[in-house]
């Protein structure tokens, strides 16, 4: 069984903590703070409670001045090696006692985000000062280090999963589009992919503002291109017929779907489903499209609830159908349990519903 991500902290990673602090600060109660780490609650403690609670003890062992304190650890950082998850507890101290002390934080944050991530200890100084944070963030957008750049648009996302959803910017995202702006033709795809997941997290609540940016940007740059295609994905996947225009899947009326079939109309929960599928035109001239499958899965209460899986994109005409045979599994997973009852598939072409079959999951 392979390790739970929490298990990065583990004994050896909190001694070398200890151990690396002691070198450059010699007065430090080595012994003590890793008591304090391995308490009666550390084995339960997830990814995030286990950062968090590192920081806590380094606040208990550290020198008392936060300044004093912050000159240790940037002494240490490079220590660990770079592109390390662990080491979010850098900045992840810095989020917790540097809030009233700016300069030294915010120097001391892009430092941290080259050796980890400070993506999410930005966040409450972005709550604290908005209007301050985004310039400095707009800043950071055009640094040399990839990582800080990234940083500038990762931190500002609205929408960014394990960090406070930041409410003033979801409501009104514009303080983000300078910094997009700036990252939207960056040579680094570390920093694109960041790009495109913002302007994803903006089109959840402003559609129209994500395909008013997507149409003015797409078609100038191949990297901004692809920023823009990943940044409609959730567009996309509702069917929204502009996104689908942007990216030239228009109407296929000359498109059909033939011979849907699936495996079983019945199968137990852990089995996988079986489907097939042929795509046909009845045009000469290819037709773009873009296919996809939805399952409405049984909730728990016995409502259901859809989720849209990406099947291909591709070209399809008179004399060249294309045939698809997918499998879709059933076992459950941490992250979707699976429930008995009537479940439905259904084929979607350009964002249309075309086919669809009921199977029962008992």
């Amino acid at each position: 069984m392979a390790n739970a991500l929490k298990d990065i902290y583990n004994e050896e990673f909190i001694s070398k903590i200890a151990q690396s602090i002691k070198e450059v600060y010699p007065d430090f109660a080595d012994k003590k703070f890793t008591e304090l780490v391995f308490n009666a609650q550390w084995v339960e403690k997830t990814l995030k409670e286990r950062m968090r609670h590192i920081t806590l003890c380094l606040g208990d062992t550290l020198p008392k001045d936060y300044l004093e304190a912050l000159s240790i650890l940037k002494q240490i950082v490079n220590m660990f090696p770079k592109n390390n998850l662990g080491c979010i507890f850098f900045p992840d101290f810095v989020e917790v006692y540097g809030l009233a002390n700016w300069d030294s934080s915010i120097e001391a944050l892009a430092l941290f985000t080259q050796h980890s991530t400070s993506e999410f200890a930005v966040r409450p100084f972005i709550v604290e000062d908005e209007e301050k944070m985004m310039a400095q963030m707009l800043e950071w957008s055009k640094h040399p280090n990839e990582h800080v750049r990234r940083l500038a648009s990762e931190g500002s996302r609205p929408r960014l999963p394990w960090g406070m959803v930041l409410k003033s910017l979801k409501n009104n995202p514009s303080p983000i589009l300078p910094i997009l702006e700036n990252l939207k033709e960056d040579e680094s795809l570390y920093v694109r992919k960041s790009v495109a997941n913002n302007i994803n997290d903006i089109s959840r609540d402003h559609p129209n503002l994500v395909l008013d940016l997507a149409k003015s940007w797409y078609g100038t740059n191949a990297y901004t291109n692809w920023i823009v295609k990943h940044a409609c994905r959730t567009l996309l996947k509702q069917g929204n017929k502009e996104a689908m225009s942007i990216f030239g899947f228009d109407s296929a009326d000359s498109v059909s779907i033939d011979d849907f079939a699936i495996s079983s109309e019945k199968l137990s929960i852990g089995e996988d489903l079986h489907f097939s599928f042929k795509v046909t035109s009845n045009q000469t001239t290819p037709s773009k499209i873009r296919i996809e499958y939805k399952i409405d899965y049984v909730k728990a209460n016995g409502s259901r609830s859809k989720k849209i899986f990406k099947v291909s994109e591709n070209h399809v005409d008179q004399t060249k159908p294309l045939h698809y045979n997918k499998t879709h599994s059933f076992k459950d997973l941490s992250t979707r349990k699976h429930y008995c009852g009537t479940h439905t598939i259904t084929i979607l072409l350009n964002g249309n519903e075309m086919v669809s079959k009921d199977f029962i999951v008992e």
